[in-house]
């Protein structure tokens, strides 16, 4: 694919802000991906998709300047910068929460001292000489700089980035090195998103929030200025939030134009095109073999044939990859379970002055399948642990059912492995009779293949490790399962092998995951934990728990307006009462003022909104317009393109900038209007 990057700084047209050509990585013999090559327009939002191992984290590594390719280069103009999140591995110290987040206007920072150190020199110039001016202009050329920051707006944005990654304000002055890795990871996120970088990579970062705050960063990246490249496990997100899907598979890498739901769907539709057009080619060789064969020894026939055989040799054969197998794996038969599975009595749990829950009342009954949600620090892996007896209530009783059989999944199982041991070994150890010859098969459902399962634990990643564990668990024998976020480490495939196994699971079952896509379809009900209120629980998934929640917050606010609106006096220009009289007159200028300004404003919003539709379809015809062979390879039609693209970008920014307008001003309008 042709590629072509328009300078940000120098023209008028542009649509690229990354182009990455003809790029080779490879780790000894294994090539991870050869001659790859793509751009990312301003303002993108791509996925990068695929099975673990594909290539996805490596092109990010690459992009972010943490590994070096080994052929092709990465082109950026000279002012685009580029803000990588890595899946883990941070670890900061020696600094407030504060300051570091702060840091990430160290830019503006110095300006201001670089304005601080002018101004003072200032005071000691003669204002009749000409080094007083140049001065002066200097300090007028650093405070235009400084107004792209916007100083007033610093602190209320650091302090919405830390409360909305879930951290509170008697946190801010904490040290970072008190944080644990999870925390660490969002210290870094919240750093990142408030530099804004014009491109940013994000490597799962879902791994590490609760709903609350993946609910918040969702929203900010929705709104997020610049570009995104995006690898995540988190279906939903990369649903709503991605527009372009970049797959990896069998050291290659093919473009989508949509997100990964279209991905899906479009690539099984080209495996079956290239399937058929394989099958074709076949028969037509095997048909033009025949002739071959049945007429080269006659002489009359004998040019035809070597005519043919030529033919033959300049065919240009397709491919057709040899798919990964599609595993599924079956929980061993869990021993029969008594109705009520687990219960806990007026249980009350405190750690030093931080209250968990007083008097809470819950029962696991038989077939139970529930979701476990809420920020974290709310209790959730403490009720696991209560539910299950791994520990006791401060008060209160918690009773086993007489049949129950547990079986325990969190990630700390993950550190409690033998390092010496193989993961074959680690996971045999623990296998029934009946289910020791599948370990295998089992493994590779969870991404441990060929060789992989005669590794020793102690030189595999965290994430390998916590897959491990969670492969020991899933092969106990057990009628009462508790998965404290299972999906962290797994790929798309792996999540839907362990779904399918859960849907046909007939135990009961707890799982602690933010994951709405992975939960849905295979919980019933939702059981949320908040710091300081009582656990609730919801009688549906994840999502009918979130449109509850959202419809509560709709309709608390609307009895906070009603109320407010019911208590307003309305007085004159005097501050006396108005009559009723006076108070109908009031009415209905009101009235002639909503239907003059308001009226026409909320139709041009409708209009606008139809606007806004109608370019982001035209764009969408226009990406896979520009996907096509003979454009790609067409050096002026993909600059004509790109063009295109580009002016469609523009007047839909212009179309969203207007939008905003008119919303801010009938939400302005409706205030004074006390709607």
């Amino acid at each position: 694919m042709q590629i072509f990057l328009y300078d940000c700084g120098s023209s008028a047209y542009t649509c690229a802000v990354l182009a990455i050509k003809q790029l080779r990585v490879e780790f000894g013999p294994r090539v991870i991906f050869d001659d790859l090559s793509f751009t990312i327009l301003e303002k993108e939002r791509i996925s990068f998709a695929g099975h673990n191992g594909a290539g996805k984290s490596t092109l990010m590594k690459c992009l972010g300047g943490v590994l070096e390719q080994n052929a092709g280069k990465i082109v950026k103009p000279k002012n685009c910068r580029i803000g990588y999140l890595p899946q883990e591995g941070i670890h900061i110290s020696g600094i407030t929460l504060w300051d570091e987040t702060e840091s990430a206007f160290a830019e503006a920072k110095a300006l201001q001292t670089e304005i601080d150190v002018l101004s003072e020199k200032l005071g000691d110039m003669d204002p009749n000489e000409q080094p007083f001016y140049d001065v002066l202009d200097k300090i007028g050329e650093k405070e235009h700089q400084l107004e792209h920051f916007d100083p007033s707006r610093i602190k209320p944005k650091i302090e919405s980035a830390l409360t909305g990654l879930g951290f509170k304000r008697s946190d801010f002055n904490r040290d970072c090195s008190e944080f644990s890795g999870g925390w660490q990871m969002r210290i870094a996120m919240a750093k990142l998103f408030l530099q804004e970088p014009e491109v940013l990579l994000l490597d799962e970062p879902t791994n590490h929030l609760d709903i609350d705050s993946q609910q918040w960063m969702e929203q900010y990246l929705f709104a997020y200025p610049g570009a995104i490249v995006i690898i995540s496990h988190d279906l939903s997100l990369l649903d709503a939030l991605t527009k372009r899907t970049i797959a990896f598979a069998h050291g290659k890498a093919e473009e989508y134009a949509g997100n990964y739901s279209y991905y899906l769907t479009e690539s099984k539709a080209r495996k079956e095109i290239k399937i058929k057009a394989y099958l074709a080619q076949q028969k037509e060789i095997q048909k033009q073999k025949a002739f071959i064969e049945r007429f080269r020894a006659k002489a009359s026939k004998a040019t035809q044939a070597q005519s043919r055989i030529k033919a033959l040799d300049k065919i240009e054969l397709i491919q057709v990859e040899v798919e990964d197998a599609v595993m599924s794996f079956t929980f061993p038969k869990p021993p029969p379970s008594a109705q009520s599975v687990a219960k806990l009595e007026n249980a009350s749990k405190s750690y030093g002055k931080t209250e968990i829950f007083e008097g809470f009342n819950f029962e696991v009954e038989k077939g139970a399948r529930i979701a476990i949600v809420g920020p974290n620090g709310a209790g959730k892996s403490t009720f696991c642990r209560l539910i299950t007896g791994q520990e006791e209530p401060d008060s209160g009783d918690f009773t086993l059912g007489s049949k129950s059989a547990i079986s325990f999944f969190s990630q700390n199982h993950a550190d409690e492995l033998d390092p010496d041991l193989s993961v074959m070994e680690t996971c045999e150890m623990v296998a029934s009779r009946e289910n020791a010859p599948l370990v295998r098969n089992i493994l590779g459902c969870f991404l441990f293949r060929g060789d992989d399962v005669f590794k020793k634990v102690g030189v595999l990643s965290g994430g390998e490790r916590s897959r491990v564990a969670l492969v020991r668990m899933l092969i106990q024998p057990a009628n009462f399962l508790i998965l404290d976020e299972p999906t962290n480490h797994l790929d798309v495939q792996s999540q839907a092998v362990l779904q399918a196994a859960l849907n046909e699971y007939p135990g009961s079952y707890l799982i602690v995951s933010h994951n709405r896509q992975f939960l849905d379809s295979i919980v019933t009900t939702t059981l949320e934990f908040r710091p300081e209120e009582e656990p609730r629980l919801f009688a549906g998934n994840v999502t009918y728990f979130l449109e509850k929640k959202e419809e509560e917050k709709n309709a608390a606010k609307a009895q906070a307006q009603f109320a407010k609106k019911s208590k307003k006096v309305t007085t004159g220009a005097n501050g006396e009462k108005l009559s009723r009289k006076e108070q109908r007159k009031l009415d209905a200028e009101n009235r002639q003022k909503r239907s003059k300004i308001l009226k026409p404003l909320e139709e041009e919003l409708v209009t606008k909104e139809a606007e806004i539709a109608e370019i982001e379809k035209a764009q969408k015809t226009l990406s896979a317009h520009m996907e096509k062979p003979e454009i790609a390879s067409d050096g002026a039609k993909m600059q004509e393109s790109s063009i295109a693209y580009s002016a469609l970008a523009e007047k839909l920014e212009k179309a969203y900038s207007r939008w905003t307008e008119v919303t801010d001003e009938i939400e302005k309008l409706n205030k004074e209007l006390g709607e």
